[in-house]
């Protein structure tokens, strides 16, 4: 397993060459080694049935694996598609769930009860789930969690195994929030949706067993987006800092010209056009830059919590999310970073079958832990 660990305490020097702007970690490079987990024998029987993908020469096989799933599926392309009817498309959690089933081995199991609730925002409601671990009686910590899907796309369903491993592996209740989508709601609809879900946390965590003084807030993609940004506005508001922040591959920037967005035009499942075809149904696009709540790597992010950010080598966003941490370091913030070579966007969550998942899973749970003092 390769990866790339770089902690970074308001020292911008710290993140050396990996963290520059506009640079890519060098592919099939062996920056740590780590140990192998007890189920790599198993999943490492999961192997693809193609060769290596052009766009992807040194792409993991399970990683490989869960990309050929998907597409086997014979879904049409979402560019093809509008939002409506792209949110029927099969989703990485299917290809995952399918090739388990393939493969006999288990689905995961976790020791977690959920409970759904809908909560009020400005304009209308917003569904929530609430993931606590069995058998705890004391007030836990909270996680505030948004998931992935450009802001258009995905749910709380298709996003249910990160919000169980992170409630599992930190014991703390996880909110998972499905917020309003876009187009049918543009900006700034879901920014806002994401920082009532987490007024309501501060209001309401006591009554579901929560300890409201200890609060994060974690995200992936768009969600990784929309946990710094509501860090941010708590911020602006003089409303209270959630104990740490854990943005995994997140929309941190507006500029498809990056680097990573010319190298990785063509990868799957996030691609430059697919990237391009979320942004316009969210906002428009002459005023991206200028809005900081999206372009992140333009804000003000002076006095925010630790902040951990997990990245991706087979990724578009990798060039703005390098910067992002660069920008977070110069801003004073505590900042942590891990990067995982061999894999796509949207790997997180996936541990079952993709082993720098699972390491990212626990690395993103050891950041929670030291955040909420365990």
């Amino acid at each position: 397993m390769n990866k790339m660990i770089v902690m970074a305490v308001a020292a911008p020097l710290l993140l050396l060459n990996a963290c520059k702007p506009g640079h890519i970690p060098d592919s099939g490079k062996d920056i740590s080694a780590t140990p192998v987990s007890p189920a790599a024998n198993t999943v490492a029987n999961i192997r693809p049935k193609g060769p290596r993908p052009d766009w992807a020469p040194n792409i993991r096989p399970q990683m490989q694996a869960v990309i050929e799933k998907l597409g086997s599926y014979g879904d049409r392309p979402i560019l093809s598609l509008s939002p409506a009817e792209a949110r029927k498309n099969h989703t990485m959690s299917d290809a995952v769930r399918d090739l388990l089933h393939e493969y006999h081995m288990p689905q995961p199991v976790y020791n977690i009860t959920t409970e759904k609730k809908t909560i009020k925002v400005d304009g209308g409601t917003v569904p929530i789930t609430i993931y606590t671990p069995k058998n705890k009686k004391a007030a836990m910590p909270i996680i505030v969690y948004f998931h992935a899907g450009g802001f258009v796309l995905a749910s709380i369903e298709a996003y249910a195994a990160s919000a169980n491993i992170l409630a599992e592996k930190v014991g703390a209740i996880v909110i998972s929030v499905g917020y309003r989508l876009a187009p049918e709601h543009t900006f700034p609809t879901v920014h806002e949706d994401a920082y009532a879900a987490y007024l309501w946390a501060i209001e309401n965590g006591a009554s579901i067993n929560g300890n409201p003084n200890d609060i994060a807030l974690v995200g992936e993609s768009a969600g990784g987006n929309l946990a710094i940004a509501t860090a941010v506005k708590a911020r602006g508001n003089g409303i209270m800092l959630p104990k740490g922040v854990i943005s995994i591959y997140p929309i941190s920037g507006t500029d498809t010209q990056t680097p990573s967005y010319l190298k990785n035009a063509n990868v799957k499942p996030l691609s430059k056009p697919l990237m391009e075809w979320l942004n316009e149904k969210y906002i428009k696009k002459k005023l991206m830059p200028k809005i900081t709540r999206l372009n992140l790597i333009a804000a003000d992010l002076r006095g925010l919590p630790p902040t951990t950010v997990i990245t991706a080598e087979i990724d578009p966003l990798l060039s703005e999310d390098l910067l992002l941490i660069e920008k977070l370091n110069e801003a004073g913030v505590t900042t942590y970073s891990s990067h995982y070579e061999g894999v796509t966007h949207q790997f997180f969550g996936f541990g079952a079958i993709i082993l720098e998942a699972q390491d990212a899973e626990d690395y993103a749970a050891s950041q929670l832990k030291k955040v909420f003092g365990q």
